[in-house]
């Protein structure tokens, strides 16, 4: 007689996530990605698998449902970067509680973040916010050199504006 409910096959390792569009302004190679992501596991001891690369088009997530689809097979994933996956909020918090629905776990290998637990997201989503605000924060141009005393000669001739 067979059982009811058939045992589950034990998950095993972490599917890599990488991209083929910019990742905050800067275009990676793929082969790179995949390397920054084979150390990130090798470091912490994660048995890597092949990665999902994302198609090109801009906000095209169909590669990430796909590996979210396979989260009941693994241990989790590993994405390159936590600015790869989607921009709107509610998209990303879907995706954070669709891994931890799974009993699964997703990494940063880039900035070297876990999500583990619902306490994480607060901490991804603050990273995403702090990093929007700088984006929206013009840039201040160079600093001026300044002595720290007001009768200091700079400690380098060659910054003696006066030189």
């Amino acid at each position: 007689m067979s059982e009811p409910f058939p045992e589950q096959a034990p998950r095993r390792g972490y599917r890599g996530y990488i991209a083929s569009r910019p990742v905050q302004g800067n275009r990676t190679p793929q082969h790179v990605q995949n390397l920054v992501i084979r150390d990130y596991a090798l470091r912490n001891g994660l048995l890597f698998k092949l990665s999902a690369t994302e198609h090109a088009m801009p906000h095209c997530y169909m590669m990430l449902e796909q590996v979210l689809d396979e989260l009941p097979s693994l241990e989790g994933m590993i994405v390159y970067s936590l600015f790869m996956l989607p921009q709107r909020r509610e998209r990303r918090l879907d995706v954070f509680r669709r891994v931890l629905d799974q009993g699964a776990a997703l990494h940063t290998a880039v900035e070297g973040l876990l999500l583990a637990g619902p306490d994480d997201i607060g901490r991804l989503e603050d990273i995403r916010r702090i990093q929007e605000v700088m984006d929206r924060t013009p840039d201040p141009g160079p600093v001026l050199r300044r002595p720290l005393l007001p009768n200091s000669a700079p400690s380098n001739p060659a910054d003696d504006p006066q030189g």
